[in-house]
């Protein structure tokens, strides 16, 4: 059985999944958005339902898988409804070493300027660009963290414009939604760095958004890290793909099972 890291995002609205080039390109050759982390994004909603004790039909999330590779979704009442990775996972925000969104005319331009076949830009936009490209050293948060307080102004660079464009995202996802009633915090760094989520959190508080300190900084389990009057809920969720998978799968058999069952009661 395969289950596929896009389905969660295929109740995105054409607004959210198309991309403005003409139309055919779409209909003879399916170029569009796809999403990535579905999995990810699909088990934390869930579990911040439990955490928030209300179905997840009820409410709007923002959902933000921070790793190496990072994409955040805007989710609807139970549904994908944005996510900022695109028909592959080199577009959103800036990543461990993928660039992120640019302007498309920067590769023919590199092409130009650097004698770079597209095989080869493409290969510096998603192994040598993100944190890694601005900061020349390392595309590790924890190492770019430690070298921006000794100083090394490009580790600190890297780290802002990280910051940055998970903002931008996020105050994008929040106009889309039309407010939100919870971010959550997984993977890697989204679930481990304490730092990296207080500087996303920092500006936020004219949308609803406030941090509790304490229990930013304490704690490895699933919990809210918003203080008990912050109208939009933060939390942090060690995602799990693995099961979401499991259960699909199990879905799968048991329907299957059911459905031969059907069939073979009404043949008897």
């Amino acid at each position: 059985m395969a289950v596929f890291d896009t389905s969660f995002h295929q109740t995105m609205p054409p607004t959210s999944f198309l991309y403005s080039i003409p139309y055919e390109y779409y209909e003879r050759h399916k170029i569009r958005k796809y999403g990535f982390h579905g999995t990810s994004h699909r088990y934390v909603m869930s579990r911040a339902a439990e955490l928030m004790g209300r179905p997840a039909e009820n409410f709007r999330l923002i959902s933000c898988h921070i790793g190496n590779g990072v994409s955040v979704t805007a989710i609807r009442y139970g549904e994908s409804y944005d996510t900022s990775m695109g028909l592959t996972p080199l577009a959103g925000v800036t990543m461990g070493t993928r660039s992120g969104n640019l302007d498309p005319a920067v590769i023919p331009y590199l092409e130009q300027l650097e004698g770079l076949e597209s095989d080869e830009v493409m290969r510096v936009l998603n192994h040598h660009s993100g944190l890694l490209g601005i900061s020349g050293v390392s595309n590790d948060i924890r190492d770019l963290l430690k070298l921006s307080k000794e100083g090394h102004h490009r580790s600190q660079l890297a780290i802002e414009l990280f910051v940055s464009k998970l903002h931008q995202y996020i105050g994008l996802y929040m106009a889309r939604l039309n407010g939100t009633d919870g971010i959550i915090f997984t993977a890697g760094v989204g679930e481990n760095s304490p730092e990296i989520r207080e500087l996303i959190c920092q500006g936020l508080e004219y949308a609803g958004v406030f941090l509790d300190a304490y229990a930013n900084w304490l704690g490895k389990e699933d919990r809210i890290i918003s203080t008990a009057y912050s109208p939009v809920k933060v939390m942090v969720i060690p995602t799990d793909e693995e099961i979401v998978m499991a259960r699909d799968a199990y879905q799968i058999v048991i329907t299957d099972q059911t459905r031969s069952l059907g069939i073979l009661e009404t043949a008897g």
